[in-house]
């Protein structure tokens, strides 16, 4: 199987078709006609298209030598003798080529064997207790990210079930889902879920913001009950009564019986995790991997309620650090060990494909196992845990000398109510950092009002009064953060539409893909650094 994440991106679509020389293609009926359709000409290797839909028979228009199958046609096909030979694969077979997001550059395939999912899975299933045929998984991530297949190939092994969603109807007030009718979470009540940290950020907003709306006598009452719980919860003691009377309408979000939240694809925020365990009922199982090793890498222990960490090594695998001169990190650093992560073990994969010259973040030690350089700098703390503090491609370097992580800035300023979405930008030759902002709607209006600024939304995104008043806030929420002075934004530029994987600006993990906004902001940065 070839997966690809961006289908809304045509360019990664030709890329990733071509770069495997597909023949074969399953799809829908919508993505045959709306995306595939129109590049078809450019993809001269495909000879079948197979669409999971049972009508029409016959495709009009598509190119002579491209047929287009309904799966009607595939199963009488499979009914057939002699097609029923099946030639069972090897463990070092490719199963996948799953393109990474390609938050930097081209897209990568990276080549996952059936032995590397087998591996993974195992070590993911070993960290959520009591798995069985009682459980129900909720998917709405796209398959073509790994956390999503190796959840979902999780529940298969295990037989718990699967029920198919998407982020439109996800919830009772979730974009797609009529007012008064239920989301897809209050009919299925999932007892599991994965989610990436942006999907959790925007449920934590939504209801503090709600909270913010109550009388003072209901935001007293829930501040003191979810207090009382943290404090409980650090101590290892359980709150029925407070679960029942304050948070069981919270809890109502998700379905009412989720038993274990996974979060991966991004760093959650402290607030943000805490939020979840209180209010949900239900640990948060933070957990970090990569395309590259299968998904797999550590997920914290379920009993574990401290936050920004990652958990310890997963039983398909081993972590260790390495000396990272020039961001200052060591092994030797105190009071932890410090470097740059390497996961290995046999849920590492077997590359990229038709790539070698990235394949030099794989390698194999004197034992004969795979390890691969992650670019993630963590630190391993006394009882054996992962915390991820930096990313290398993040660090840039200002024309003073100071060193600034933009990823760092940014995981501390989305903590901000006014902020949707951030995107720090620094250049070397530069002195100070700038930064991408897209302001949360009833937050703006609001300041908007209160300082008596005019215009419609996207008058105001883009009045320079405004961007003074947002980057005020932003300051003032820096220095909260305790961030130092030059790595606080000096100058921003308000972005009147979110950025979503349909626009190419972020994965579909909701990470940035710095170089595409780098291109759709030029103009802002020349303006922000005085060239216009």
């Amino acid at each position: 199987y070839l997966m690809i994440p961006h289908w809304s991106h045509l360019v990664s679509i030709i890329h990733g078709l071509n770069e495997t020389e597909v023949s074969h293609i399953i799809t829908s009926r919508e993505l045959l006609e709306t995306r595939l359709k129109f590049i078809l000409l450019e993809v001269p290797r495909l000879q079948h298209i197979i669409v999971v839909d049972n009508t029409p028979t016959k495709w009009p228009g598509y190119p002579r030598d491209i047929s287009v199958h309904n799966m009607a046609t595939v199963q009488e096909l499979g009914t057939k003798p002699e097609n029923g030979k099946h030639v069972c694969p090897m463990p070092s077979d490719i199963a996948v080529i799953m393109y990474t997001s390609g938050s930097t550059g081209v897209p990568k395939g990276v080549m996952i064997s059936h032995s590397n999912i087998i591996a993974g899975i195992t070590g993911m299933a070993e960290r959520i207790p009591n798995l069985g045929e009682n459980d129900t998984y909720i998917g709405y991530l796209p398959l073509a990210h790994v956390l999503e297949l190796s959840a979902e190939l999780v529940c298969v092994a295990h037989g718990c079930r699967i029920g198919y969603s998407s982020p439109q109807t996800l919830a009772d007030q979730s974009t797609k889902i009529k007012k008064g009718s239920k989301g897809d979470t209050s009919v299925l009540q999932p007892t599991l879920m994965a989610a990436v940290p942006e999907i959790m950020d925007r449920i934590y907003k939504n209801v503090m913001t709600k909270v913010e709306e109550m009388s003072s006598a209901q935001r007293t009452l829930f501040t003191l009950a979810y207090n009382y719980k943290l404090e409980q919860l650090s101590q290892g003691r359980s709150t029925p009564l407070c679960d029942n009377l304050v948070f069981k309408k919270v809890r109502s979000l998700l379905g009412g019986k989720t038993r274990v939240l996974l979060s991966g694809g991004a760093p959650l925020s402290a607030a943000t995790q805490r939020f979840m365990n209180v209010c949900f009922c239900c640990p948060v199982g933070q957990g970090y991997g990569l395309t590259e090793t299968c998904g797999a890498g550590t997920i914290s222990e379920m009993w574990d309620y401290s936050t920004g960490r990652v958990g310890g090594p997963l039983v398909c695998s081993e972590i260790k650090l390495k000396d990272w001169v020039e961001g200052g990190y060591h092994i030797t650093d105190t009071p932890t060990p410090r470097g740059e992560i390497l996961i290995g073990g046999p849920n590492v994969t077997m590359g990229y494909y038709k790539n070698e010259a990235k394949n030099q973040d794989f390698f194999v030690d004197e034992n004969g196992q795979r390890w691969f350089c992650t670019g993630d700098v963590g630190e391993v703390h006394p009882d054996g845990c992962l915390k991820i503090i930096d990313r290398k491609k993040d660090l840039v370097k200002l024309q003073a000398g100071e060193y600034v992580s933009l990823g760092k800035v940014e995981a501390m300023l989305k903590n901000c109510p006014l902020i949707d979405n951030i995107c720090a930008y620094a250049n070397s030759d530069e002195m100070y950092v700038i930064g991408f902002v897209v302001p949360n709607q009833k937050h703006l209006l609001l300041l908007a009002e209160q300082y008596r600024i005019r215009g419609s939304w996207e008058e105001l995104c883009d009045n320079a009064a405004m961007e003074e008043v947002v980057l005020q806030v932003i300051t003032e929420a820096a220095l909260s953060a305790q961030l130092e002075r030059f790595e606080i934004p000096r100058k921003i530029r308000l972005s009147p539409d979110p950025w979503t994987p349909e626009t190419g600006l972020v994965t579909e993990a909701f990470k940035l893909k710095r170089q595409q906004l780098k291109s759709k902001y030029q103009d802002d940065i020349e303006r922000m650094y005085g060239g216009k």
